[in-house]
């Protein structure tokens, strides 16, 4: 076969255990993203319950960097703190190496079967859940296909003359083979991928485990190294996370290597193929860093904090409270209005993060997180006003009839945006409070419509915040839509809250006021973002005037 053609089916099956890969993560978040992130809460109370959390989220999601990202955002919202988001890390690592294990067995007769089983749940059944378990059993199928191909695109490659240099290159070579291997896990964004990759290649004769094994050790430190960079973003001290866990790796990777040339044949207890020992030391050293660095959260949580400082906010520089209303354009009436809806937006984008964690705090009750946004609705008040008094001043100005109808209707959202504002500062929150107080839970039923219901009134607020940005007509009609579509899943989950107590569930029972008190929020907070769409819609004639009906003669 051309040299050329055996790269692009080696290329094409990588990719294909990519997707797959991802496809049965997707799978799993989709149907059972809120339980799992009830399960990560639930063990943040020690290192080993988060250890094991993180394990078997690792497990199930086939990525300890999804687990990383999860745990930062918890850390975020102060539901777990810097070291227990340590442990649930190093606990994802050796969950991922488990599930390398589990795929480096010779499942092929099952590929037929799992296709069929997979294909008939997701094309067949409209139950959401069936349908993603279809979804997560064909991911696992394409998995197991990926990695036959793998083996077939380089079976030429054992007759070329070229690989036995490339490959004695790589086994005199361990810190290339090692820096090889962690930029190849880095770039697949997959330590799993790449492990089942290396392990297939030396199964199958290309790759001696002399070189393997040091790629083993480099796949570990490009992993964690994508945590790392796929959290760049997020503030501190949640950063520190997968920074632990990348310094803990590191180190151990570099005692590894050292190991594995002054020990002689070191891997030959762990397997009598080449594929099988490499898969054993991949997970032995996962095991070992697990044991080694969990005693030692507590002092890595300290150090990390010394190379990763929280700064001190400067009050004059800081851009929170910084606004965005140009005084010197009040005579200019345009970039005036321009100026007071970049103020709206970033009113907005503070009402975002006001309602992100409300479902975790009324879970956990933290107090710190309650103040916090307690101060970012002072935050939206003084927006608020600003901007009244902005467009007010504005308008006593000579404008046009377009530029006055642009100005009231800023000046209303600004109202709209602070009565959310109130509705989750003094409202959600309070059901939060009211919660802790009694020391209640929901039932499980409820405490999942509850989280569905807040997710959706999320993507409509980021809905709400693209149609202030663009004015585009089918996102505004979108949104309206979603307002009568949440009316009747509010009168969907009155009916169903009502069979629990009818039922005599005794958590339903307990917090029935709670719940109900939630549910109407969220909906009045839908109701309020809806509004951003009407402006567009009643220009473009595509809002009725009214929703009565002429009665009948």
């Amino acid at each position: 076969m051309h040299p050329f053609l055996i790269l692009m089916h080696l290329a094409a099956a990588v990719m294909l255990l990519l997707w797959a890969v991802r496809m049965v993560r997707t799978g799993v978040e989709r149907a059972w993203g809120a339980e799992l992130r009830a399960a990560m809460r639930k063990a943040g109370g020690s290192t080993a319950g988060m250890a094991f959390a993180g394990a078997v989220l690792a497990i199930v999601l086939q990525s300890a960097t999804a687990v990383g990202v999860l745990a930062v955002g918890f850390s975020a919202s102060g539901i777990i703190g810097v070291s227990a988001g340590i442990a649930a890390l190093l606990g994802a690592d050796l969950g991922s190496a488990v599930v390398v294990k589990l795929f480096s067995f010779d499942l092929r007769e099952l590929i037929p079967v799992l296709l069929l089983t997979g294909a008939t749940l997701f094309l067949k059944f409209e139950h959401r859940q069936l349908r993603q378990l279809g979804r997560v059993v064909l991911g696992i199928a394409f998995i197991l296909l990926s990695l036959r191909m793998v083996g077939e695109a380089t079976a030429p490659l054992r007759e070329s003359a070229v690989l036995p240099q490339i490959a004695g290159w790589l086994a005199n070579d361990p810190l290339t083979a090692f820096a090889v291997a962690a930029l190849l896990a880095w770039g697949l964004h997959s330590s799993v991928a790449t492990l089942l990759i290396f392990a297939n290649f030396a199964a199958n004769g290309v790759l001696p485990v002399e070189a393997a094994a040091p790629m083993v050790l480099g796949a570990n430190l490009g992993g964690a190294m994508v945590a790392v960079w796929l959290t760049r973003g997020a503030g501190l001290p949640e950063r520190r996370i997968p920074l632990a866990n990348l310094i803990f790796r590191g180190a151990g990777a570099v005692i590894a290597l050292v190991l594995l040339q002054v020990l002689p044949h070191p891997l030959d207890r762990l397997g009598s193929g080449a594929g099988v020992q490499l898969v054993n030391f991949h997970v032995l050293f996962n095991l070992c860093i697990l044991i080694g660095a969990l005693p030692f959260a507590g002092v890595m949580e300290r150090l990390t904090a010394t190379l990763l400082p929280t700064p001190l906010e400067d009050p004059e520089t800081s851009g929170a409270w910084r606004s965005a209303l140009d005084r010197g354009s009040i005579t200019r009436p345009n970039l005036a209005l321009a100026s007071a809806r970049r103020e709206l937006l970033r009113m907005g984008e503070a009402l975002e993060r006001m309602l992100r964690p409300v479902m975790d705090i009324l879970e956990a009750g933290d107090e710190r997180q309650i103040l916090n946004i307690r101060r970012m609705d002072e935050e939206v008040n003084q927006r608020h006003t600003d901007i009244k008094l902005f467009v007010a001043e504005v308008n006593r100005g000579k404008l046009t009839e377009d530029e006055a109808r642009r100005g009231l209707e800023l000046a209303g959202l600004a109202i709209d945006f602070e009565a959310i504002g109130d509705i989750i500062a003094k409202n959600l929150l309070s059901q939060a409070a009211d919660k802790a107080r009694l020391r209640v839970r929901f039932s499980d039923e409820g405490w999942r419509e509850l989280t569905n219901l807040h997710a959706r009134v999320m993507a409509n607020m980021q809905i709400a915040q693209n149609v202030l940005v663009s004015g585009n007509l089918d996102s505004a009609r979108e949104l309206v839509a979603e307002k009568a579509g949440l009316r009747q899943i509010e009168r969907d989950l009155h009916n169903r809250h009502i069979a629990r107590l009818r039922s005599g569930n005794v958590h339903s029972i307990e917090t029935s006021d709670i719940h109900m008190e939630i549910v109407r929020a969220l909906k009045e907070v839908n109701s309020l973002l809806v509004k951003v769409a009407y402006p567009i819609l009643a220009e473009t004639g595509h809002l009725l005037e009214s929703r009565l009906t002429d009665p009948a003669i």
